[in-house]
């Protein structure tokens, strides 16, 4: 081995000298532009992010919840992509790299199986949006109001204002019922009157009473008919549309207020009855 005192020597510096200075030179030069490239790639990154969120933010009939998600997966993208020049700039074979890191994903996919099936299910809700934020549904037998959507998971509160967790595997593989999708829904209605009232007169009270409440619609047009005679009752089907942000109040106001309005006209309203029949064992 050639000593190293030995070393040739050119303007005063040895050839070891002018290779150490030459590589700490390229060396710094290499770290000072990943840092640069990968300051760039976070700055731009965060720029179209905030951009996509704008778009979901300007505008209300946009999903803000989609634009938050397309917002962070383009951030993500850019980062990436910064990170596999750097290592390009440090002449690093990225194809390897790509390699290892799909097998590791293939073994981390395997082992969380669970846990993706939510983010799975998590991109198909955000994507295809059968339930939004502020919508009232019922998801997997549970009823509230949606107060956020992740990746993982569903938040519902529900009406006693109760926070409800539901797995997105469990969102997206059960019936959704979304209560918030339409703006009108169709109220309905069985009153019972006895089989001695004026069906007439009935009629008209209940007719009179749903349709003089503002938040009755007249189309499409209320239905109001004798629909079956029951054993001690002849019953009356009810159908009237509202709006959707109405509803619950307007079914329960309604109820009371036919049941009051039929008692004041003398309209009898049964009840169930059972007749005893003792017999005398002698």
């Amino acid at each position: 081995m050639q000593n190293i005192l030995n070393t040739p020597i050119i303007d005063g510096k040895s050839i070891l000298d002018l290779l150490t200075l030459e590589f700490l030179v390229a060396v710094l030069g290499n770290v000072l532009a990943a840092i640069l490239i990968l300051f760039v790639g976070y700055v731009v990154g965060g720029w179209i992010s905030r951009r996509i969120r704008g778009l979901g933010e300007r505008h209300d009939h946009l999903d803000p919840t989609l634009f938050n998600f397309l917002g962070n997966i383009a951030s993500y993208v850019v980062l990436v992509f910064a990170f596999l020049f750097v290592l390009n700039t440090f002449g690093i074979q990225t194809t390897s790299i790509v390699a290892v890191i799909g097998a590791a994903g293939l073994a981390i996919g395997l082992a969380l199986q669970g846990t993706l099936s939510n983010v799975a299910a998590g991109v198909m809700i955000i994507f295809f949006r059968p339930i939004k934020l502020g919508d009232f549904v019922d998801v997997n037998g549970q009823m509230g109001t949606v107060k956020g959507i992740t990746l993982n998971f569903t938040e519902l509160a529900s009406l006693e204002n109760v926070q409800i967790i539901i797995p997105n595997a469990q969102v997206w593989g059960n019936t959704i019922v979304n209560y918030s999708v339409y703006k009108t829904r169709r109220a309905e209605w069985t009153f019972g009157v006895g089989y001695g009232a004026n069906l007439a007169t009935a009629e008209k009270v209940i007719r009179d009473v749903i349709l003089n409440d503002p938040r009755s619609k007249s189309e499409p047009e209320p239905f109001i008919q004798v629909n079956n005679l029951n054993a001690s009752s002849v019953d009356f089907l009810v159908r009237v549309w509202c709006d959707s942000d109405d509803y619950f109040q307007y079914q329960a106001d309604m109820k009371r207020q036919v049941k009051e309005a039929l008692d004041d006209a003398n309209v009898d309203i049964p009840f169930p009855t059972r007749t005893i029949v003792n017999v005398n064992a002698d």
